[in-house]
C-alpha cells in the first residue's frame, strides 16, 4: 500500500469520526502503539473504507453491528457519530440494534442501546454549546 493509501485513510478517517477525535488519537499514539495507529488508517480506513463498493453509510450500519456484538463501547460511541455523519438517522441506527438484538443477543443490544443514547445526548449538548 503506502502513504497515497495512508492518506487517503486519514481523510476518510476524519471525515466520519471527525478531525478533533482522530487528531487526539493520533496525539496519543507512542513508539508502542503508533503502529496500530498506522495499520488502522491505511487498512481500515483507506484500503477497505476508501473502496467503492459500499457506501460510508452503509459501512457505518455495518459497522454498527459488528461493534456492537464484539461489545467494543468505546469504538461504538465513535461509530455511532461516524454514522450520523454519515447520514444514518437514529431511527435507522434502533433498527441496526434491534437487529444486533436478534442476531447477537439482547443484552448486547440493551447495552448498544444504552451506548447510542449517551452518544446522542453527548452531540445534543455539544450542539448547544457550540
Amino acid at each position: 500500500m503506502g502513504q497515497e493509501t495512508y492518506d487517503k485513510g486519514l481523510e476518510i478517517r476524519k471525515a466520519v469520526l471527525g478531525e478533533e477525535y482522530v487528531t487526539k488519537a493520533l496525539a496519543r499514539a507512542d513508539s508502542f502503539n503508533k503502529p496500530l495507529q498506522d495499520l488502522v488508517t491505511e487498512y481500515c480506513w483507506g484500503a477497505v473504507w476508501g473502496r467503492e463498493g459500499l457506501s460510508k453509510r452503509d459501512r457505518s450500519m455495518l459497522n454498527l453491528a459488528m461493534i456492537s456484538i464484539l461489545n467494543r463501547s468505546h469504538e461504538l460511541k465513535a461509530h455511532v457519530r461516524g454514522a450520523l455523519t454519515n447520514g444514518v438517522t437514529k431511527e435507522e441506527i434502533s433498527e441496526v440494534l434491534l437487529q444486533v438484538a436478534i442476531y447477537g443477543g439482547v443484552p448486547c443490544a440493551v447495552d448498544s442501546f444504552r451506548i447510542a443514547n449517551e452518544a446522542f445526548a453527548e452531540i445534543e449538548a455539544a450542539n448547544k454549546e457550540g
